[in-house]
């Protein structure tokens, strides 16, 4: 008796504690945490990994992973870390605080005026930081240590007082010369991360506007300015021993690059305008002699550097005669040797091999095959010089659009940048001092082999076959073998509808390999005949759930065997063991696993990017995704090329978890990942390998060292969150179906919960996925609703080509019917809300059913027969493919069936709609164009029919603006809560926002 009234008595407790956590608000969204940028040493002793709250000042957090030590470090606001290679130091940058910089914004100070980065410094283990501070970039070598090497901005001052006519002279000068410094860096090939490019971009345009606020005007390059003659500079590289903490410094640089192997750096000095006596010049510097080679002096421009593995050649573009008047510029390429006395030109307009009418691209990087016998570059056509005799005012500004026009205008609009950059490859082989260019108009795209140094390139066009793109949304390709020594090109596929990339190529460069959509099959030309290496698997390569009228993709290739012995080709759920050659059977490399009976697929991490092939007993790590339960996990396997994959395989965990974003030390098998589900918040954890393997009577258990790193979010444990389960049902048709059931953490099965359905395709493999508090892009925050509660459901949809509203229908509503039988479902309050392709299926919908008693579209269609003609403008792309070939799967034209572009446009079935209406369309939607919304509104407000639409200005589809972001989370809770929870509804859903109003009252307040 005692027993029982102690467990009711500690079961209450719990129900009560767990009553007393609040519901989730937005003031939680900006201290909500992530991992963000990870790194481990090469030796898997340390790992380095930031912290970012969704607004604020991040944190840089250092931790051993050693056994027994337990050093760990926070640094303020450090991100962009980088382990040098011997494992010993961390170089990063360091962010101001962001409130400073808020600040700066808010005072529309100049860019020169805005905080700057910093960049630090640690010994690993050791807790003293060495800071710099105006640090643009930093670099260290590949493959070599003990050597940074960083970019450090001069520091321009400004006037205090009203700057003077000269001043802003010389202002403007100096920060012209920003501008063109700048530039110089974002050049830098392969040395830039898309957010450093992103970044120094953003620089670039404001500094622009410093210009033009100082009275200045600033003609871009690609606007025909010709004016420019020398490469400005304003920061000066610093090369610091680690070890010592000695310096180097080298002024006025503009661009830098280490070789490979860390022997050497490659520098460009620019004009120095202090010194009308100083050069443009490119050095290179060798680190152990401390001695700096010139490799050329004076000039207008050098660019696009190239260095061989070894270090011992350079390669460049320069541009070195032209006037500050001349309209055209031919640039030429540069070539240095260890042992030449200077570079000296290796390749120009007139070259031998040139083809008449083209010139060096300045525009393409610049790259030594492996061996550094062969230099790549660019060619491309001259350019015809602009006419400066035109006025501007008498020009007539004009789009003329031709029917037999590769692409439309849009796209020829949206290329347009690309289209003048555009450039062809062009082989030297440096051993026989012979030019060839490979590429050309007729044949843009080549792919090189064996890391450039193959006899056999592969070429690919869709030359004279692009204008179906219009309607197909992709276009038919010409496949050649182009021989690299002399040029010649053979035809071995035309017209393929289908794929082909480098990893289809072996690494020898033996085979050229392709996957043909229509044949359903990979295809492999050998040098002599092509041939079908797939015909006798039995089973699907390609996307076996595909729904669209268009070509499923294939699975993919894994990568090949060492020596080209054979490629490794995956199916839904295996890999495929495949002889080039047709000698041996295909059979499976994971055999025993059973994979496609128990629904697990298997995909190969390649953690080495230098990996060209796999080797015998190579360690191998696998990404599992388990289709019955959700899971996903990592497994290791050594890799045996005569029996495949060993019976090895060993996953990390056996719980149910999403696992993702896994790293790999370099030299030791340790791994650091996330690990998450929908009530845990993505942590970071190490494995440093297999403690123990148990054989049991199922098989074997394995058990790793794992060790935690992180913990975040600990505040969640003071919100009611949620619970995530797979529910199942069957449709209207019988067919059956599944989604993510949300229920609050506080659910309870006696009461009635009102329900809101959110949708988009196929949602359910996300079943453990992390679904933090934050304001979202306009999509449902499902953590935010179920907190506050509700209970959500995410269906999954199979379409039917011809009729997806009636999918829809059919897999929506049967799940919302499916639930409705459950006591615990408030039938009478049930909301749907969709986001593009799922708005459209919400505006459908409710034209459809009355059952719905509140709905939220974003960025809907509404009508097909008039989106079908139109431009996405984000491309330029006509959207008519989308309609016959993709996810808008009607599967004809709007001749061919217009009476399916009416069934599944919601616009010409208004007057059935009972259900009010929530529409998002922005004005700069680039893939809805806004006015479909606006067609949806007015035909509603023209019914009577209570809608509302919320655009955005100058918003994309999917909001990016945080302001913008949580402004729409406010007033998605407002309107759910006032139709499905009868609470009072805010003031711009009962009286909106006048014009008269706007930016001065946004109507958030509750009504009384």
């Amino acid at each position: 008796m005692r027993f029982i009234f102690f467990s009711l008595f500690f079961l209450l407790l719990i129900q009560f504690t767990t009553a007393q956590k609040k519901p989730l608000d937005h003031s939680v969204y900006d201290a909500w945490q992530s991992i963000g940028e990870k790194a481990i040493s090469n030796d898997g002793n340390w790992v380095v990994y930031t912290i970012e709250p969704q607004e604020g000042d991040n944190e840089l957090v250092i931790q051993s992973v050693l056994p027994g030590n337990t050093f760990k470090q926070t640094i303020p606001r450090g991100y962009r870390p980088m382990i040098s290679e011997d494992s010993r130091y961390l170089i990063f940058k360091i962010k101001p605080f962001f409130k400073e910089t808020r600040d700066a914004k808010i005072k529309k100070k100049l860019t020169a005026d805005m905080p700057k980065d910093s960049m630090g410094i640690v010994e690993l283990g050791k807790d003293s930081i060495w800071k710099s501070d105006r640090v643009m970039v930093y670099k260290t070598p590949e493959k070599g240590y003990g050597w940074v090497a960083y970019l450090q901005e001069k520091n321009i001052k400004t006037a205090k007082n009203k700057t003077s006519d000269s001043e802003a002279g010389k202002r403007i000068d100096s920060l012209s010369r920003v501008i063109d410094s700048l530039r110089e860096i974002i050049a830098i090939k392969n040395s830039r991360t898309n957010d450093e490019a992103a970044d120094l971009d953003f620089r670039i345009r404001n500094y622009k506007k410093d210009i033009m606020e100082l009275g200045g005007s600033f003609a871009d390059a690609d606007e025909g300015d010709s004016s420019k003659t020398q490469t400005g500079a304003v920061a000066d590289l610093r090369l610091r021993n680690l070890e010592t903490g000695g310096e180097k410094l080298f002024k006025n640089v503009t661009e830098f690059q280490f070789s490979k192997n860390g022997r050497k750096i490659l520098i460009e000095q620019g004009f120095d305008p202090k010194d009308s006596k100083t050069r443009p010049t490119v050095l290179l510097f060798d680190m152990q002699s401390q001695f700096a080679d010139t490799l050329s002096r004076g000039g207008n421009e050098f660019k696009n550097f190239a260095m061989s593995v070894d270090g011992t050649q350079v390669a460049y573009v320069a541009e070195r005669d032209a006037k500050p008047k001349d309209l055209q510029k031919y640039f030429k390429v540069m070539y240095f040797r260890e042992g030449m006395d200077s570079a000296i030109v290796l390749a120009d307009r007139h070259s031998v091999g040139m083809t008449l009418g083209m010139t060096i691209s300045e525009f393409d990087s610049l790259e030594f095959s492996k061996s550094g016998k062969r230099l790549f570059f660019g060619v491309s056509p001259v350019q015809a010089p602009k006419d400066t005799s035109l006025v501007d005012i008498d020009l007539v500004k004009l789009d003329i659009w031709h029917y037999n026009d590769d692409y439309l205008q849009t796209v020829q609009l949206n290329r347009l940048q690309k289209d003048l950059k555009q450039s062809f490859l062009t082989v030297y082989d440096l051993e026989n001092d012979k030019l060839e260019q490979l590429g050309s108009e007729e044949i843009p795209t080549i792919i090189k082999t064996k890391e450039g140094d193959g006899d056999i390139f592969a070429g690919i066009t869709d030359y004279g076959q692009r204008i179906e793109s219009q309607w197909v949304g992709s276009t038919k390709k010409d496949i050649y073998a182009i021989r690299v020594k002399d040029g010649t090109k053979k035809l071995i596929k035309k017209g393929l509808l289908g794929s082909m990339n480098s990893t289809y190529i072996s690494p020898t460069g033996k085979y050229l390999m392709w996957y043909d959509s229509k044949e359903k099959d990979y295809f492999i030309y050998d040098g002599e005949v092509t041939n079908n290496i797939t015909a006798k698997l039995d089973v699907p390569l390609f996307d076996e759930d595909y729904d669209s009228p268009g070509l499923p993709s294939p699975y993919g290739v894994m990568g090949w065997s060492e020596g080209d012995s054979s490629v490794y080709i995956y199916d839904r759920y295996d890999i495929w063991k495949v002889d080039p050659a047709r000698l041996a059977q295909p059979r499976l490399m994971l055999s025993w696993k059973n994979n496609r009976k128990n629904k697990m697929a298997f995909r190969y991490i390649r953690h080495n990017k230098e990996e060209n092939f796999l080797v015998y007993d190579q360690q191998l790590l696998f990404r599992t995704f388990n289709e019955k339960t959700k899971a996903t996990n990592y497994s290791i396997a050594s890799f045996n090329d005569h029996s495949n994959a060993q019976e090895t395989l060993s996953p990390f965990y056996e719980e149910p978890y999403n696992h993702s974003r896994i790293i790999k030390a370099k030299d030791s098998n340790v791994f650091v990942y996330t690990k998450e589900s929908f009530k845990e918040s993505p942590d970071l954890f190490v494995n440093r390998g297999l403690k123990e393997k148990t054989k049991t009577r199922d098989g074997f258990i394995y058990t790793y060292d794992v060790t935690r790193l992180s913990n975040l979010n600990q505040q969640q444990k003071d919100f009611n969150w949620g619970t995530a389960e797979l529910f199942k049902w069957k449709t209207f048709k019988g067919k059956n179906a599944e989604g993510i059931l949300y229920k609050p953490e506080d659910f309870d099965s006696g009461k009635a919960y009102p329900l809101i359905l959110y949708f988009y395709e196929k949602l359910s493999d996300s079943l453990y996925k992390y679904n933090p508090p934050s304001p979202t892009p306009s999509r449902l925050n499902i953590s935010f609703f179920v907190s506050r509660g509700y209970l959500v459901f995410t269906p999954d949809i199979a379409y039917t080509i011809g009729h997806p509203a009636q999918s829809a229908f059919d897999y929506v509503v049967s799940a919302a019917k499916a639930l409705a039988r459950n006591k615990w479902v408030d039938e009478k309050n049930i909301g749907i809300q969709g986001q593009s392709w799922g708005g459209i299926q919400v505006a459908q919908l409710i034209t459809m059913t009355d059952m719905f008693k509140a709905a939220w579209a974003g960025a809907p269609v509404a009508n097909m027969t008039s989106a079908y003609g139109g431009i996405r403008w984000e491309s330029g792309s006509n959207r008519q493919f989308q309609y016959e070939k993709t996810q808008s799967r009607i599967g004809a034209t709007l001749w061919e069936k217009p009476e399916l572009y009416i069934e599944n446009s919601p616009l010409f079935h208004l007057p059935k709609v009972k259900t009010p209406l929530v529409i998002m369309a922005n004005d700069a939607d680039g893939a809805v164009p806004w006015y479909q919304g606006i067609e949806l509104f007015t035909g509603l407000r023209r019914l009577g029919k209570k809608v509302w639409m919320l655009n955005y200005n100058g918003e994309a589809h999917n909001l990016v603006q945080r302001k913008n972001r949580k402004d729409i989370q406010m007033r998605q809770q407002q309107y759910f809560d006032w139709l499905l929870k009868g609470e009072k509804p805010a003031r711009w859903i009962i009286h909106g926002v006048p014009a008269v109003k706007k930016g001065k009252d946004w109507g958030l307040e509750i009504v009384d």
